[in-house]
């Protein structure tokens, strides 16, 4: 369905709509253009972004004030991306190995929507996420010192080692007036940010630039601007395939952020009353913005949070807003490249300078201390690969992380073992059974019921059973085995009709049947005679 946050719109939200794609506009068009600059890539690559992604998402997505362009995560990946994969990025010219990364990144959210993964990739826990994001927050932080020094490189993509040697490798030369600039624009967006958050800092930043530039007050005091930015609406152009295989690892790591960081927005700022949101629904938006941002040589596009804020905060009603917001960058790429061309480049980093210092969380990791020392050694160990490593391995770690604590807790025994009679064991499980744990909770049961003594039934109380394989199965046929060995009769009560369905068509649970050894409840199952007891086996000779 098209366009599904304007079911039931109102023609008094419209004013409000239209103020908060502005408001909105005024912090992702100049924020969106500096975060091309973290890969090196020039500034239209960041304004084509908010356009043709946040289109296919307005028509597609169900958060109605989420604001979907680049952000300092991905574009950091992208830079890493592209470096690992050794295209030579440049800041006038737009590779087409970007189109092939962004479609890349496209194709394979879509393959998990069309898998239905996107509850799949919502278990990659917070502490790893918050792991990556100050990983991605140092790299990038560090990596915009030499252009706020007056140097002209980003070493963002080579990691925070190369970026950090780069810082001092420019100390000897800095420019003095692009330090009073620099110092002045991260100063004026941190006090705005702090006192004035509803003011876009980031458009009178780049509009103070632009104007110093345009009196020519920077250019003999040695401040370096932008590559000129060509005006006009992005072309369609065709991927290349030359890099795919070495482009693959970075998009899926792409892939895997852009879900997370898109539908943790989405689930944040959603207001009470507001439709629930979809996993599923934002993965094909998702994908579907980046599918077909990749013809217009786009950046990997997902939702972020600072712009989604001031969209919401600004009082957006539905993705009416992001369409206002489109707009504009269409009128600024249309009308204003000869005006963006005087930017100075140590404003853009500036920009990226404070915008990726929000993520270096420190009070999250505090609280993970007081909290979970687990968690905080799972997030403070990604940051540190991250840092270390480079950033596609810390998020291939933070993934890995995630999968291993998951088979730990599906592992886990969850079981509840009581005697409600003389004869009869009750063994409740307490939740699901997987391949993962179906085997210890065996062991579970079988060392519980040695410690019964006189015991004659074992009631296993199957309710939490919702679904069944073939090794939980075969777990059932073993555990009657031993039981039986040890003079026990194992029942099984209250199965799901669904799970029964199944389970019918195996030996095992025909054979119980068949044998009176399968209830609808656990009362009926204790009631039943229990059989009689086992004549002692015979002396040997």
């Amino acid at each position: 369905m098209l366009l599904p946050t304007l079911r039931g719109y109102r023609r008094a939200w419209l004013g409000a709509d239209i103020l908060a794609g502005l408001s909105a506009g005024a912090v992702v068009i100049p924020q969106a253009m500096a975060y091309a600059t973290i890969a090196n890539l020039p500034v239209q690559a960041g304004l084509y972004t908010c356009m043709v992604p946040m289109l296919v998402y307005a028509l597609l997505g169900g958060s109605r004030a989420m604001s979907v362009s680049t952000t300092s995560t991905i574009a950091t990946l992208t830079a890493t991306t592209l470096v690992s994969a050794g295209v030579a990025a440049s800041s006038s010219d737009i590779p087409r190995d970007l189109i092939t990364l962004t479609l890349l990144v496209g194709v394979i959210l879509l393959a998990a929507r069309l898998l239905r993964l996107g509850s799949l990739v919502e278990i990659i826990n917070r502490p790893t996420v918050v792991g990556i994001q100050i990983g991605v927050g140092a790299t990038v932080a560090v990596g915009q010192l030499p252009k706020l020094l007056g140097e002209t490189d980003d070493p963002t993509g080579h990691g925070f080692v190369h970026s950090f040697n780069a810082v001092l490798a420019a100390l000897g030369s800095a420019n003095p007036a692009t330090v009073v600039l620099s110092a002045a624009s991260v100063a004026t967006l941190f006090l705005f940010k702090r006192f004035l958050p509803r003011v876009p800092a980031p458009l009178i930043v780049v509009g103070a630039g632009i104007a110093l530039a345009a009196i020519g007050v920077l250019q003999p005091a040695g401040v370096e601007l932008i590559a000129p930015v060509p005006q006009g609406f992005p072309l369609p152009g065709l991927p290349s395939f030359t890099d795919v295989a070495a482009l693959l690892p970075g998009a899926a790591a792409i892939a895997v952020m852009a879900f997370l960081e898109s539908e943790a927005v989405a689930r944040g700022i959603r207001k009470p009353g507001e439709p629930a949101i979809d996993s599923n629904q934002e993965l094909f938006a998702t994908s579907a913005a980046n599918v077909l941002g990749s013809f217009f040589s786009t950046l990997p596009a997902a939702g972020g949070f600072s712009q989604s804020a001031v969209n919401q905060n600004a009082g957006a009603r539905s993705q009416l807003s992001t369409l206002v917001t489109v707009a504009l960058a269409l009128l600024v790429g249309l009308f204003l490249g000869p005006v963006l061309s005087l930017l100075p480049q140590a404003t853009l980093a500036a920009l990226v300078f404070v915008a990726v210092f929000g993520l270096i969380d420190i009070r999250a990791l505090v609280m993970m201390w007081r909290i979970s020392r687990r968690d905080f050694w799972i997030a403070l160990v990604t940051a540190l690969i991250g840092l270390s490593a480079g950033l596609l391995t810390a998020v291939a770690a933070g993934v890995v992380i995630t999968l291993v604590l998951v088979l730990m807790a599906l592992s886990k025994v969850r079981i509840r073992v009581e005697r409600p009679s003389s004869d009869a064991v009750l063994v409740t499980l307490l939740g699901p059974l997987y391949t993962a744990n179906a085997q210890t909770t065996e062991q579970a049961i079988l060392e519980a019921v040695a410690h019964e003594e006189g015991a004659r039934i074992v009631v296993l109380d199957g309710a939490r059973i919702d679904d069944i394989s073939v090794t939980v199965i075969e777990m059932f046929e073993d555990l009657g085995r031993e039981l039986t060995a040890s003079g026990l009769q194992l029942r099984i009560a209250r199965i799901d009709p669904a799970v029964e369905v199944v389970v019918d068509r195996t030996d095992v649970f025909r054979r119980m049947k068949a044998e009176g050894r399968t209830f609808t409840t656990v009362e009926a199952a204790l009631a039943a005679p229990a059989p009689p007891p086992r004549p002692p086996a015979a002396p040997a000779g």
